[in-house]
């Protein structure tokens, strides 16, 4: 996905401890034209699954989420971080990288059900731990994960190399080597 690579080189900024910030084009304020073209590049990447279902997480894994839901017709459901009024709670745990604290995630089983067939859509793929998460929700349920789409995988963190290794089908539209000494190294 050469526009988002550029895209990362270009506005992306790197701080200290493997964060990278894209919060000029993703994740606070959007460019919308970028967002259709990684979605219709998810769209692509996941042509010929069976799928029923996009799921993601809260707050930056939406928009991505509801651009595919949108070129595929179908529903986009959110795990949210801090239910109110939720009643028939799915419910897991999640370890923040990037913020450094634990969540509570949950999922009404209102809308997620055996046997759907569920595509995952999130910002970032770093240690796995939202995308474990959500693996643990959608078991939960009784649906079947078909895959998860990442805009960004950090490569260096090796969640991507554990659930590849689980057999699922992962698809990260830019892969970063490395952010050493705040440099940001693309895989090609």
């Amino acid at each position: 996905m050469k526009a988002l690579k550029e895209r990362i080189i270009r506005d992306g900024k790197c701080f200290e401890g493997g964060i990278l910030k894209v919060d000029n084009f993703i994740n606070h304020q959007m460019d919308p034209i970028l967002m259709k073209s990684m979605a219709v590049e998810f769209v692509r990447r996941f042509a010929g699954s069976s799928i029923n279902k996009i799921l993601t997480i809260e707050a930056s894994g939406i928009a991505p989420a509801i651009m595919v839901g949108y070129l595929l017709e179908l529903p986009v459901v959110f795990a949210k971080k801090k239910p109110s009024t939720m009643e028939n709670m799915l419910t897991t745990t999640v370890y923040s990288f990037t913020k450094d604290r634990t969540y509570d995630v949950c999922i009404s089983k209102d809308y997620l059900h055996e046997g759907d067939k569920v595509l995952f859509i999130d910002d970032f793929l770093a240690n796995g731990n939202a995308a474990n998460g959500i693996i643990d929700l959608v078991d939960k349920a009784g649906a079947e994960l078909v895959g998860m789409g990442f805009l960004i995988e950090k490569a260096f963190q090796h969640g991507g190399d554990e659930l590849r290794s689980q057999g699922i089908h992962v698809e990260s539209l830019a892969i970063i080597e490395s952010l050493d000494g705040c440099k940001i190294k693309i895989r090609d």
